[in-house]
C-alpha cells in the first residue's frame, strides 16, 4: 500500500472538520495517536491502492473449473490435541492419507463453497463467510466431527485469498472459488469416526456455472435426500449418487435435474447443486429446509432481498403441478448465483418461463452481485473487505 502523510496543527480541535471537507475527496484517514503538546496535531494520510498483479488467465473464458493456483491452507486435528491447531499455507497440490482414512472409506466428510470478488478499486471482498463456517459446524456435528472455530475456519479463508489474491479475477470477469475441505483422516478400519482430521481451504477463478439457457428435467425416480438423512448439510456424499441422473439428463439436452421429495414424490426441492424458487404475482416461493434441503446461503440472501424489493416470500412444500403455473422460476446457488430457469419438462411435458432482463431473476441477481462486488452499498453487512 502506498502512502503519504502530512501533518496539521490546529489551536482549536473544531478547525479538523474544516480541514476534513476541504480534502473529503481525497479520502483523507485521520490516525488515532493522542495528541501531545501545547498545539494539537493530527496526522493524515492519503492512501491509494496499488495496481493488482493478476495471473496469466484469460479470463473471459474461464469456466466453471479447477485452475490450479499457487496456495492452500492445511490445519489438522489430532487425537492428542483433541484441537485444530497450527495452520499453514503450503504450495497447492497433492496431499497424502492413509488408505484406510475415514474419508476414503466411510465419506466422513464435509465441504462448502464461497467467493471473493473484486471491487472496481481492485479491492478483494468475501461475501459472508461467517456463514459458512457456522454451516460446515453444523455439519460436522451430524457427522461426528470436530470442526474448526468460526475464527480458525474465518482466518483460514482469508489467508488463502490474499496468498493466491492475483487469481481473483479482474472486476466484473469473474470470481475466485474459496473450497474448504474438512475431511477425517485418521487410520480407522472399523464403522466409527475418525481420530484424526484434517482442515483444507484451496481456491480457482471460476466464470459462470451454467452458460446458456437453464432447462430442467424433473427426476423423479431416483431422490437427491431422505428424511433423516444428509441433504441439510454439505456432505462429500450428497453429491456423487446423483451423476447417474444428472449424466444421462444431459445426455438428453437437458442442462441440470430438478429432484422431488423422497416421501411423497410430488413435491419439488433442489436441483444437483442449487436451490430453487418459484414466482405467483407478488409472491415468491421455495421449499423449506427440513433437513433434505441445503440451507444456502445465496437463497438465504436472495430471500432477503426479495422482501427488501417488496415481495412476499414463503418457505412451504410446493407440489410439481404448481411450477407450471408459475410466472418465473429461478435457481441459486454459491456457484450459479441467480439464473432463471427456460424450461421444466416433467413425464413428457415442457413448460417454458419468462427470460432476460426484465425478470425478477435479473433485477436480483444484478443486486445480489452489485453488493458482492463492492458497486452497490451493502447496507446489511454481508461482505468482508480482506486487503
Amino acid at each position: 500500500m502506498f502512502m503519504f502523510s502530512r501533518s496539521i496543527c490546529c489551536a482549536k480541535l473544531n478547525q479538523l472538520s474544516t480541514f476534513e471537507t476541504l480534502f473529503s475527496n481525497l479520502k483523507l484517514r485521520p490516525c488515532a495517536t493522542p495528541l501531545i503538546g501545547p498545539l494539537q496535531t493530527c496526522e493524515y494520510r492519503i492512501y491509494s491502492r496499488e495496481k493488482a498483479e493478476y495471473a496469466n488467465v484469460n479470463w473471459d473464458e474461464l469456466g466453471f473449473a479447477l485452475t490450479k493456483t499457487d496456495y492452500m491452507y492445511v490445519m489438522n486435528f489430532t487425537e492428542e490435541e483433541q484441537k485444530f491447531f497450527n495452520g499453514t499455507l503450503t504450495r497447492f497440490g497433492n496431499i497424502e492419507m492413509c488408505p484406510s482414512s475415514g474419508i476414503l472409506n466411510y465419506g466422513q466428510g464435509l465441504f462448502e463453497g464461497l467467493k471473493a470478488y473484486r471491487k472496481e478499486d481492485e479491492g478483494i471482498l468475501l461475501f459472508r463467510p461467517q456463514e459458512n463456517a457456522l454451516r460446515m459446524k453444523m455439519g460436522a456435528d451430524r457427522m461426528c466431527m470436530p470442526s474448526p472455530t468460526v475464527d480458525q475456519f474465518m482466518d483460514a479463508v482469508k489467508k488463502t485469498v490474499l496468498a493466491n489474491k492475483r487469481w481473483v479475477p479482474p472486476y466484473g470477469r469473474g470470481s475466485l472459488y474459496v473450497r474448504p475441505l474438512l475431511m477425517a483422516t485418521g487410520r480407522n478400519l472399523g464403522v466409527k469416526p475418525s481420530s484424526d482430521y484434517t482442515f483444507l481451504v484451496y481456491a480457482s477463478p471460476v466464470g459462470n456455472y451454467h452458460k446458456g439457457d437453464l432447462n430442467l428435467m424433473v427426476e423423479d425416480n431416483v431422490h437427491r435426500a431422505i428424511p433423516g438423512g444428509t441433504g441439510g448439510i454439505k456432505a462429500v456424499t450428497n453429491y456423487s449418487p446423483v451423476y447417474k441422473p444428472l449424466t444421462e439428463a444431459k445426455a438428453k439436452g437437458f442442462s441440470d435435474l430438478l429432484f422431488l421429495d423422497a416421501l411423497t414424490g410430488s413435491n419439488i426441492e433442489e436441483g444437483s447443486a442449487c436451490n430453487i424458487f418459484i414466482l405467483k404475482g407478488n409472491v415468491i416461493s421455495t421449499p423449506t429446509t427440513h433437513g433434505t434441503i441445503l440451507p444456502g446461503i445465496t437463497r438465504k440472501s436472495i430471500m432477503e432481498i426479495a422482501s427488501d424489493f417488496g415481495y412476499q416470500v414463503e418457505e412451504r412444500a410446493i407440489p410439481i403441478k404448481e411450477v407450471f403455473d408459475a410466472e418465473e422460476v429461478f435457481c441459486t446457488g454459491t456457484a450459479m448465483v441467480v439464473k432463471s430457469v427456460a424450461s421444466i419438462t416433467y413425464q413428457g411435458k415442457r413448460i417454458g418461463y419468462k427470460l432476460g432482463a426484465e425478470t425478477l431473476a435479473q433485477k436480483l441477481h444484478a443486486t445480489l452481485t452489485g453488493i458482492q462486488t463492492g458497486l452497490i452499498e451493502d447496507k446489511l453487512g454481508w461482505t468482508m473487505l480482506i486487503d
